[in-house]
């Protein structure tokens, strides 16, 4: 009698069943399984794979676009000459022009001294001189462009040879002999950019509770010192560029700025994908078209005349001013570098509330005594 409650207790059991149990087992819809995988990490992770492995594309195009094959368009240069050297004159610039598959843009001065004066000004590339029977005396400006000034050394004696008349070729304003290919002046301003804008990707995860003016704050810190270090590597450290030293030291730290700034904006604006309007702009687009690398005379005439409005390029143009023409100062690249810095600190100031950073100032109001 003792084992018949055992008995019957066992009979009260369920059967096992193959049927699912709760939600695990039960059928998922594909409505389900997107919501699952848009609440999982996979998401971000699956879109960052898809936006790195276009981005690697659109980096090696935009540079192999903008420098691998780079070829002139409208050369500006100096004309200084008599009539009767017209002739020779029209045949060899149809030589050149045939031989750099470009159009030259004659720009016509009285004396040899004028037309150095629109060297120092940036407005030609070279100076062409035709005389009877000396031939043709052809004057480039390395500092002006170093591949604007190597494609006209290089056309201009083949040139002359099948015109049958001399060329004589002279660089009046070579490049630091620490930077023969004129590059130097396009690497710091690069390192200016590009740590710019990671210096503050690594303050809004590092120093993410800042507030606004604390942000700000510390990105002028990081510019101004960055800048100097810049500068005292490549002139002091390694020689590459005789720089006019305070003054380069304020392009770079007003690069740096600038550049920390847009990313700043734009982390305001759409949050954590903010580096993707920051490298389109600043990388993709700003460098391969500042003129650092390739003259802006060579580049694709989009890119050349974009550049110009773009921080990189503003701070390349700065730079290579300051340095090989500081008797001839141009005011829109720091025009365009500070329009850049302030648009960017507005918006940041205006919409501060939607930054993703900044201390809860509320949460320590409300924990104070009264």
């Amino acid at each position: 009698m003792s084992e018949e409650p055992e008995w019957s207790e066992r009979r009260a059991d369920p059967e096992p069943s193959n049927r699912p149990h709760g939600r695990h087992g039960a059928r998922r819809s594909p409505g389900d399984l997107w919501r699952d995988f848009k609440n999982s990490p996979f998401l971000p992770a699956t879109v960052l794979v898809l936006i790195v492995s276009a981005g690697a594309g659109l980096f090696a195009g935009s540079y192999t676009y903008a420098m691998a094959n780079p070829t002139p368009h409208h050369l500006p240069v100096a004309v200084v000459g008599k009539p009767q050297s017209a002739q020779d004159r029209s045949a060899f610039v149809a030589g050149m022009e045939k031989a750099l598959g470009s159009s030259l843009r004659l720009r016509h001065y009285d004396s040899r001294r004028q037309a150095e004066q629109a060297i120092e000004a940036q407005q030609v590339f070279a100076i062409m001189r035709v005389e009877r029977p000396k031939g043709v005396e052809l004057d480039i400006s390395s500092a002006s462009g170093a591949s604007v000034a190597q494609l006209l050394q290089q056309a201009g004696p083949q040139v002359g040879k099948k015109i049958d008349v001399p060329v004589r070729v002279k660089d009046l304003k070579p490049l630091d002999k620490g930077d023969p290919r004129g590059l130097a002046i396009f690497y710091i301003s690069l390192a200016a950019v590009i740590i710019g804008f990671i210096g503050a990707i690594q303050m809004s995860v590092h120093a993410r509770r800042l507030n606004p003016p604390e942000r700000i704050a510390f990105t002028l810190a990081y510019a101004l010192l960055g800048g100097f270090v810049i500068a005292a590597v490549v002139d002091w450290g390694l020689g590459a560029l005789n720089l006019p030293f305070a003054h380069s030291w304020l392009i770079l730290a007003l690069t740096m700025f600038t550049s920390g700034m847009v990313f700043t904006m734009f982390n305001t604006l759409i949050g954590r994908w903010a580096m993707l309007p920051t490298w389109g702009v600043m990388v993709l687009l700003g460098n391969p078209s500042s003129g650092g690398a390739v003259s802006w005379p060579l580049l694709p005439s989009a890119l050349g005349e974009i550049g110009r409005w773009l921080p990189p390029g503003a701070s390349v143009n700065a730079q290579h001013t300051a340095v090989y023409f500081p008797e001839h100062q141009l005011l829109q690249p720091y025009l365009v570098l500070a329009a850049w810095a302030l648009v960017s600190c507005a918006v940041f100031w205006i919409w501060r509330h939607r930054h993703p950073g900044g201390r809860d100032r509320t949460a320590a109001h409300a924990a104070a005594p009264g």
